[in-house]
């Protein structure tokens, strides 16, 4: 009996309609109509937002398990939106929407593989071990007997999950130059989205959500002499300015490997981002691009490039030290005060760090994850640590991890970016890869020294871009291997072709 289906009439087969025949069918199709009925009935406009969000979220989940790459993607649009959104929907923990977003990718991967093996291999690199190895130092603060609240950790969990999951997450879907190009897509539309924000609050002022939380303690830090500290939806100015300062650094360095339109388009992002850090009035962002840009001339191994390069710098340094140039302008102003020796702000935080010294010096695991900063006082407001501003990153680390951890931490970033680092300067041939490696590596060097002054390398949004770009650039092989398959791939089409 023949079974192939190009030989089936086409006259004999069931349309939607005749299926109804079927009992089971009308069922379902009453079944159906009732529940849309009573929803709507019982909620009436709401009900028809709970049908909506039903159906975008049914057609979502269709579209994630069959393409997993997708929840990477909503989580690094998420990861810029999250707390702008928090300030309009409260009492809600949107927080957890990153922690979802990542288990449903997770259980795509595994259920687009369900009939075989996930091949777990792509992850099974050094840096994963690092990210396990931190991973369960964070878990171990859950005993650390200077800990004294579970929810302060539950609250501070990104620290160590988000870092393991999302670089197991980026090994295992971003393999391809089209993939890591999309990835820097959707980075650079919301890193415009978040610049256009930040021009909007400058001249146009805040909404009543974003003045409600300056009235609430916003305006302590964001009002400054009368003026506005841009912060966009971020969680404050200093984590828009230092993200916006890594945008400006990536996407013009970025921009090189790029044509036409495309080519446009980054030097847009790239030049919106050095934008966004200048309005948003964070002294300690402007470290971003001096350390990145510098990065980049070292990386090209060019004795010209390296010179001239030097010569940029300093003279933009000679700029902001030296000169009163522009002082009229609020943000200019701003930026020079990062060039003061002198500056109180700075002053402030050497203080608080003797402060620290002190009492960690019997502490070396630290006082515990979320236990230290402002927003550990919403836990234990009458803590030591909760009322000793940590403001730098590396501080934050040192606070609640102890001196343990924050070695482990510099450890792991020392030997990404040194190991990558060696890898572009003296392994990687292909100029295309060296330059989307060197445009990573010098914006992951740029956040590196400016998280001193501000805690920015662990808050979102920066976090998982920094974890994604960190896995990147510790594989370019990857990346250099696709361009010599397509190559091979079109060589060998081409043959075919003369064969026949």
């Amino acid at each position: 009996m023949r079974t192939d289906t190009n030989h089936i009439n086409p006259f004999n087969t069931l349309t939607g309609s005749a299926s109804l025949a079927n009992p089971k069918g009308v069922l379902l199709l009453f079944a159906t109509a009732a529940l849309v009925a009573i929803i709507l009935a019982k909620l009436e406009i709401v009900g028809v937002g709970v049908l909506v969000a039903i159906l975008i979220g049914s057609v979502y989940l269709y579209v994630l398990f069959n393409s997993p790459i997708i929840g990477f993607y909503t989580a690094i649009g998420l990861n810029f939106i999250l707390n702008g959104m928090a300030r309009y929907i409260q009492g809600v923990p949107l927080g957890f929407g990153i922690d979802g977003i990542m288990i449903v990718t997770f259980l795509a991967i595994i259920f687009s593989k369900f009939k075989e093996r996930v091949n777990w291999a792509p992850a099974n690199q050094h840096i994963t071990i690092f990210a396990g190895i931190w991973l369960g130092y964070c878990i171990f603060q859950l005993v650390n007997p200077e800990a004294r609240m579970i929810e302060p950790w539950i609250a501070g969990r990104g620290i160590g999950f988000y870092f393991f999951f999302f670089v197991v997450l980026t090994f295992m879907l971003i393999d391809t130059n089209r993939k890591l190009d999309t990835f820097l897509y959707v980075w650079g539309v919301f890193s415009i989205i978040a610049t256009l924000k930040g021009i909007g609050q400058m001249f146009f002022g805040l909404d009543y959500a974003e003045q409600a939380w300056l009235d609430n303690g916003g305006a302590e830090t964001h009002m400054l002499f009368g003026k506005l500290r841009v912060f966009s939806f971020f969680s404050d100015a200093g984590q828009f300015g230092g993200n916006q300062g890594l945008a400006g650094v990536v996407f013009l360095i970025y921009s090189m490997t790029k044509k036409g339109l495309t080519k446009g388009f980054f030097l847009a992002v790239g030049i919106l981002g050095l934008y966004g850090m200048m309005i948003s009035g964070t002294r300690g962002s402007i470290a971003v691009p001096f350390a990145g840009f510098m990065t980049f001339f070292v990386l090209r191994k060019n004795m010209k490039i390296l010179g001239g390069g030097v010569l940029c710098i300093a003279l933009i340094f000679i700029f902001f030290k030296y000169t009163t140039i522009a002082n009229g302008n609020h943000q200019v102003r701003r930026m020079r005060g990062a060039f003061d020796p002198n500056n109180k702000s700075m002053q402030v935080r050497l203080d608080n760090q003797k402060i620290l010294k002190g009492y960690l010096a019997s502490r070396p695991f630290g006082g515990g994850i979320g236990h230290a900063g402002d927003k550990a006082q919403r836990f234990l407001p009458n803590a030591f640590l909760s009322n000793v501003a940590t403001d730098s990153w590396y501080v934050l680390i040192w606070a609640e991890l102890g001196i343990i951890g924050l070695i482990l931490h510099l450890l792991i970033l020392v030997y990404v970016i040194g190991r990558a680092s060696y890898k572009v300067m003296f392994t990687i041939r292909d100029p295309i890869i060296k330059l989307k490696m060197s445009a990573l590596i010098s914006g992951m060097a740029g956040v590196m020294l400016a998280s001193y002054g501000n805690a920015i390398f662990g808050g979102m949004p920066t976090a998982l871009l920094m974890y994604a770009s960190m896995v990147i650039i510790s594989h370019p092989e990857i990346f250099e291997r696709t361009i010599k398959e397509q190559e091979s791939s079109l060589i060998t089409a081409k043959k075919v072709l003369k064969v026949q």
